[in-house]
């Protein structure tokens, strides 16, 4: 019998936040494939389950380790964990995960703790929103990632390093506005704050930053236009006139196919 993939969510700071249900998985599978195995022992030791079976499973090692890893399914149950937060998202994983459904064997998720709905929780912004992850690492890469989102009306969330959150925070000032935003540092650990505010008040807010980051910036407030196409709704009133279609019903059915506004399409009518 084919085992299970466990793809379990540890504490992202505080060990208390570990869910009852993962704390049983962690102690009845027979190996741990682990991003960083000393983080693991930690969690293992704060449970008091000892001489589990942990091995290295990150994204410098995944290739060579998952065959392996692959063998011991085919008999036992393995559980995946990351450093902190969720597998398979924005660390090691995705590739395990599709490689173990392939195999024939059963992926089970264990939720938890999550940095990104921790922080829109309270963010103080609502709607939908859409998560970036970390991202990059170099200037101009920053910059191309904000303005392909700069339209975006759902909320951004993403994760960022203390290294690089002002310099984050600088290219959303200067790409994406004065936008409400709230960063969240050190989320559910000793030292947690959240700020809310504007990109160039958390830059003068942050002057030495430590620990993790999420950012939750609000979504633009434009309002999109509509492509609009004039010259097929033209077209279209002048076949349904020709039809005989009253100019009420030819205005109605146009202004829904063509995206223009009842206004417009009696102007065009008018030309006719």
């Amino acid at each position: 019998m084919l085992g299970t993939l466990y793809v379990v969510t540890t504490p992202i700071g505080n060990l208390e936040d570990l869910t009852l249900r993962a704390a049983r998985v962690l102690s009845e599978v027979g190996l741990i494939a682990a991003e960083d195995t000393r983080q693991a022992r930690k969690l293992l030791t704060h449970l008091g389950i000892s001489k589990k079976r942990v091995v290295s499973y990150n994204e410098h090692n995944a290739a060579q380790r998952s065959p392996g890893l692959l063998r011991a399914l085919l008999e036992e149950d393995v559980a995946l964990v990351t450093d902190a937060g969720v597998p398979a998202v924005s660390d090691p994983g995705a590739d395990l995960v599709r490689l173990s459904a392939e195999q024939g064997n059963v992926v089970v998720p264990i939720p938890g703790p999550s940095a990104v709905t921790a922080a829109l929780s309270v963010a103080g912004i609502t709607g939908a929103f859409r998560f970036l992850g970390f991202p990059p690492r170099t200037h101009k890469g920053r910059r191309a990632l904000l303005a392909e989102v700069k339209h975006e009306q759902s909320t951004l969330v993403l994760f960022e390093a203390p290294h690089r959150i002002r310099p984050t925070l600088e290219a959303i000032a200067s790409t994406l506005g004065e936008r409400r935003l709230a960063v969240c540092r050190e989320i559910t650990k000793l030292y947690e704050e959240i700020f809310r505010g504007t990109a160039t008040e958390a830059i003068d807010h942050f002057k030495q930053p430590r620990g993790e980051f999420v950012i939750v910036i609000e979504g633009t407030k434009e309002q999109i236009e509509e492509e609009v196409d004039k010259a097929g709704a033209l077209d279209a009133l002048t076949s349904l006139k020709a039809r005989g279609q009253s100019r009420r019903d030819a205005v109605e059915q146009v202004t829904d196919a063509y995206g223009i506004s009842r206004r417009e399409a009696y102007k065009l009518w008018l030309t006719i």
